[in-house]
């Protein structure tokens, strides 16, 4: 039996998911959550083989909180369950940790797949997702946000989007001394000096829209 703890804001996602996956007689969700934050505690009580973790652009916080689960428990496998259609996401959350990157657009049979996938230790990307990345590999683009870290890309979203860099130590726990060094280190690795160049540079790679 795979075991899973599903992580969402909405209790109606959570509990249409869950609906979905216990159809299945290997499946079986034993916890869920609407606060990411609780993902270390949940692991260390439930010990579950698999987590589908919701992220959107309202969570900031959520790829930090998966590699700092994933870095203190190296067993814990993480599902990522998005709206964020772009590959580059899909890359930011592998790289924070996580084993699967699925789209909420996806059926749930790829959904199933996925769970089954990382509960025997593989990795599974969404279809499109995995097409997207293979065409920019394809096409071997100098992406610079790929030499972010996951902190650092939340980081460079949120000022792209236009939030206070005040509002951004809060939201993220740091402090303004620790901020400012993440804004020197954004503008060295991306080679930008002005906040104008950095929303443009996140609008040519889709991190942002201009309909936000």
């Amino acid at each position: 039996m795979i075991t899973v703890i599903l992580v969402d804001e909405h209790h109606v996602v959570r509990a249409g998911i869950k609906r979905l996956i216990e159809e299945q007689s290997d499946i079986l969700v034993i916890a869920e959550t609407n606060q990411n934050d609780q993902l270390p505690a949940f692991y260390q009580q439930y010990q579950p083989d698999v987590f589908i973790i919701d992220m959107n652009t309202a969570h900031a916080s959520t790829l930090n909180m998966v590699n700092e689960l994933t870095m203190k428990y190296p067993s814990a496998r993480v599902i990522i369950f998005s709206n964020l259609p772009e590959s580059f996401f899909a890359n930011e959350a592998i790289q924070a940790g996580a084993k699967a990157y699925i789209r909420k657009t996806s059926t749930i049979e790829e959904l199933l797949l996925a769970i089954r996938n990382v509960a025997a230790g593989k990795t599974y990307l969404s279809v499109d997702i995995a097409e997207k990345l293979a065409l920019k590999n394809i096409a071997d683009e100098q992406d610079p946000i790929t030499i972010l870290t996951p902190r650092e890309f939340e980081i460079f979203r949120l000022l792209a989007e236009g939030t206070e860099v005040e509002s951004i130590a809060k939201e993220l726990k740091i402090s303004l001394k620790t901020m400012a060094n993440y804004q020197t280190q954004l503008k060295q690795k991306l080679h930008i000096t002005t906040p104008t160049q950095l929303v443009r540079l996140a609008l040519k790679h889709r991190v942002i829209s201009l309909n936000e």
